[in-house]
This record gives C-alpha cells, structure tokens and sequence, in this order.
C-alpha cells in the first residue's frame, strides 16, 4: 500500500509518544509526540465547537515557532485547508491575504498581531493567539460561545484523558485541497499555490523512503514554516519520521546560528548557497588559497590531510553530526561546489518549487552530479521544451502527482503556467543528460537575448562574479544593449587590506579578470557598487526583477 503523510504522522504520534517532538531554541517550550497529539485533538475539539467545517480556510501567520508548527498539523488533520502566510509580508498585504482565501480563522503570532486591524478582515469567525490560542476577536456569537465551552466539551469527549489509542485521523482524498501558500516569489504579486495532499503524501513519501529518519535524529528548523521547504522538508517530513526538531524562533545571526548547530547537532541542514559560499569566503578560502597550501591541496598522499582537515572544520561549523547538506534555491558557485566534492562532504543540490509541494529534483550525495541538481524525484516527470534536451537549453517543464492544482482564484495565472497536455512550466531553463539529471542554465524571464541571437544566463555570469575576492553577491543585468553587474562589495575589508587604491580600481580589475573567463557574446561592459545587500524572498533567492 502507498503511504500517505497522515498514515506515516498517526503511526508516528503512536510510537514516539514520549519521545522529544519539538522545542523552541533557548526556550522552555518544548512538546513530546503526545503531548502534540493531545494539543491537536483539543484543536480538533476547537474547531467542532466553533463551526469549522472540512474544506474551510484557516489562516496561519506568525513567526517560526513549534506552535506554528502544532496548529498547521492541527489544521490539517482536521480537514481545514491551511492558508500559510509569510509574516514578512506587510499589515496590509497580510489582511488582504486573509480575505482573498477566503479564511474564517486566522491565527496569528504576537509581533504580526500588535500592527493588524481585526476590522479590516471582516469575514473571519474569530482570531486566536498562534501561540497561546488566547482568542483575540470573535466576529460570531457561536465562534465566542464554542470557544468558552473548549475545555468542558475535550473532557467530556475524553472523560479517561487523551491516550495514544485516541489518535486516528481521517483520510481525506488524495485531490483535496490541503494548503494554500502565499509566496512573494521572485517575480512580483503573490499568488496562492494550492497544494493537494496528493502532493504532501508524495513529497514526504519520497522523503521517507530516500532519506529515513528517526528519533535518533535532531534538526534545527531555520526556513520559513510558511514556505513550502521548510514546512515540507524541516517539519512533515521529520514528524513523520519521528525526529527531534529545534526550532530556531530568533534571526539567525553568524553568532545565534553557530550556537543553535552546536547545540542541536543536526543530522541534516537544508540552506540557499549564500550561507555555504559565505562560509567558504570567510573560512576555508583565505586558508586553501595561500601558496603552500594551494600546492599541497594536490600533492597526492598530503592532500588526504589537507582534504580532511577542511572537511573537519566544516563538518565542526554544521554541529558535527550532518549526514546530508542539501542546497537548493539557486546555482551554488562553482568553486564551492568543486571543493565539497573534493573533500567528499556529504552535498547535493536540489531543486523544487512552492507549485511541487516542492520536491521535483534530488540526488543523494554519494551519486550526485557535479553541476546538476539531481534527477526527477518519484512519481515525478522532468521534460525540457528544446528539439534536443541534452544539448540545447529549454524551459523546464513538469508533470506529476507533486504538481499544483493551480492558483487560487486566479484561473488566468493558472491557465499561463499549463501546457494544453498538462505540463507546468517552471520558468527555468535547463537540459537534462542521458542519465536524467537535470542542470539549470536560469530563469527564462532573466534570459537575455545576445546582439548575435545567443542565450545569455546572467546566472552563469554572476557565478564567475561573485567568485572574485571582497565580491559578497552580484546581480547582472542590460543596460543599452550592453551588460552591467551590480555588485555588492566587502569595501570595509578592501580599505582594511589596501587591495585596491580607489572603488574604481577594484570594479576594473574585477570586471577584466571576470571578461578573461566569459565568451566573447557575454562579457561584461561595466561593474557598478550598490551599497546594501540585494533585496530577497524569504527562500534568500534575489528579487532581480527590482533591479532591472
């Protein structure tokens, strides 16, 4: 029989009952699997009480946190459809995501409650506390009334108390709706991806029978619970399998991250390029970049200690105990890539989407393609739009039970994503070898036509940028016919050094070494200093359209 996600998260409740489930980092707040199975069925009891019925819309949005966590599963379990909500997103931007799913219960975390107008969503049943579930507004006299009744109707239905032969959920059909999830995206307005559980059970299945988890494991959860891998891939792909999870409920700065990996040793680490390749700059390539060492690294017989004592050291960063590093979410820089391979850390890349619940390409580490980010996951189908996949880039295009139901109410944004035979498009661009791993080239819409007709990928270009010393990121972009990268520079660890006598000096020499490495057709024309950071989306990919 094919297991679904309620299949593996019932039995999971049932034999980890007194196990550690989770717990916020630095916090008292921690639950064991029963005592989350007994917070859901009050939930449940909640819900009976208030007028809930399966099928209707309960908005969550708060910041990362194991009651988030608690009342998504709660949510769902019961046969609500969970509308998730970045709490990134502005006062107005959320109220209007509330009523554009049409939800009847939002709840919703202290810091994003304090600037919101109950008023301004007035089809809501009521408001709870995400996590108190101090009921905040009731807009229903039957909402108020179940509510104060809450406590006597679960003793009632649980005269013995909750017990783990209590837990039983429901199965629901595999093409319900179970989650909306709102994403900013990369590319402008927010749309919401409507998830099937046919999605949720194909993606954690997969999950399960690839990578295995148990109580034996720990995991930090650092990713949005409101984006589709962290809530997928660092929270119901671990309940399923029984892991420890920390929840890191606090920004993570260099200084709050080293401590929450020491402390929680985590089996895997999900990330975005950015973090590995500024770990890479900061740490292991000012030290394999001295002559010596640069020697060393390949002299054969030395060079397996040179190899291990980076792996260490790395290996030591992540807590000690990582199995699996996987990166998704952009390309990782070449030279990165290359010196992970080289000291065998235990790497891939990945590559997934909001609309695939997300998974739709992986590979384990030990099979992993240099380049690539994995071949189709099951149940999964990859096929390139180009008269020759192997050779000629295309648009990227899926088919598959991972695969969205559409955009909710917005069947104009649904239709444009749908081929006629019914494949999605991603709006990436790739070719896929005679083995099926699939390697991405960039995002159609930031292709750029070359002055001869060739495919330029400001992707491919802004790796070789941001591979030059005191480069931090790059964004590449057209200007008149000719190309410009946008960069931002370590300019205080410039002057610190005296590397370069004026910006100026730096963005020419950069700009010639970068133009030594490119063909002809793709070299850059300028480089121009932006003082911040580039704006990103909460998956740390780069908002290009705002720099165009």
């Amino acid at each position: 029989m094919n297991k679904r996600f309620l299949d593996y998260f019932e039995n999971s409740l049932k034999k980890n009952w007194d196990a550690p489930a989770l717990n916020d980092f630095d916090s008292s707040v921690a639950f064991t699997y029963g005592e989350m199975a007994e917070k859901i069925a009050r939930m449940h009891v909640l819900f009976e009480q208030v007028g809930l019925q399966k099928g209707d819309k309960v908005a969550l949005c708060g910041r990362n946190s194991s009651m988030w966590a608690i009342n998504f599963l709660a949510v769902t379990s019961y046969g609500c459809v969970a509308v998730a909500i970045l709490s990134d997103f502005d006062t107005e931007g959320i109220q209007a995501l509330v009523n554009h799913s049409d939800a009847k219960l939002l709840l919703v975390g202290p810091f994003v409650w304090e600037n919101l107008k109950a008023d301004a969503m007035p089809n809501l049943y009521g408001i709870l506390s995400i996590e108190t579930l101090e009921l905040l507004g009731a807009n229903q006299k039957q909402f108020d009334k179940g509510y104060k009744a809450w406590e006597e109707s679960f003793a009632a239905k649980y005269p013995q108390g909750f017990t783990r032969d209590d837990v039983k959920f429901e199965r629901f059909d595999s093409d319900d709706l179970m989650l909306i999830n709102y994403t900013s995206g990369s590319t402008g307005s927010p749309k919401g991806v409507m998830i099937s559980w046919r999605s949720i059970d194909s993606n954690i299945r997969f999950a399960q029978e690839k990578i295995p988890n148990s109580t034996e494991d720990t995991l930090l959860s650092m990713l949005p619970m409101a984006h589709m891998f962290g809530l997928a891939i660092e929270i119901l792909y671990q309940v399923a399998g029984g892991t420890r999870i920390t929840v890191l409920n606090k920004t993570p700065s260099p200084a709050v991250l080293m401590k929450a990996l020491s402390d929680v040793k985590p089996y895997m680490m999900l990330t975005v390029p950015l973090v590995i390749e500024k770990i890479f700059k900061a740490k292991i390539f000012p030290a394999i970049h001295k002559p010596l060492v640069r020697i060393l690294w390949h002299t054969p017989g030395i060079n397996r200690l040179i190899h291990k004592k980076v792996y260490n050291q790395l290996m030591n960063a992540f807590g000690g105990h990582l199995r699996y590093l996987i990166i998704g979410g952009a390309a990782l820089n070449s030279a990165v890539e290359k010196c992970l391979k080289t000291i065998k850390f235990p790497f891939s890349v990945g590559y997934g989407m909001t609309e695939c619940g997300p998974l739709i390409s992986y590979e384990h580490w030990t099979k992993f393609k240099l380049r690539s980010c994995g071949k189709a996951v099951d149940r999964v189908e990859l096929r390139i739009d180009s008269e020759d996949a192997q050779r000629k880039v295309g648009e990227i295009l899926v088919r598959g039970d991972n695969v969205m139901l559409g955009y909710y109410k917005n069947e104009e944004a649904t239709k444009a994503t749908f081929t006629v035979d019914g494949w999605m498009r991603t709006g990436d661009l790739g070719v896929i070898d005679k083995n099926g791993n699939l390697s991405i080239r960039g995002r159609s819409k930031s292709m750029i036509l070359g002055p001869s007709g060739q495919n330029i990928y400001p992707e491919e270009i802004e790796g070789k940028v941001n591979n030059m010393p005191y480069v931090i990121e790059s964004v590449v972009v057209e200007r008149e016919g000719k190309l410009v990268a946008l960069v931002y520079a370590d300019t205080d660890k410039i002057k610190q050094e005296q590397a370069y006598a004026t910006p100026e000096a730096f963005l020419e020499g950069t700009r010639v070494h970068v133009n030594r490495l490119l063909p002809v057709f793709c070299r850059l024309s300028k480089l121009e200093l932006v003082e911040k950071e580039f704006e990103k989306t909460p998956k740390r990919s780069i908002k290009r359209y705002l720099y165009n």
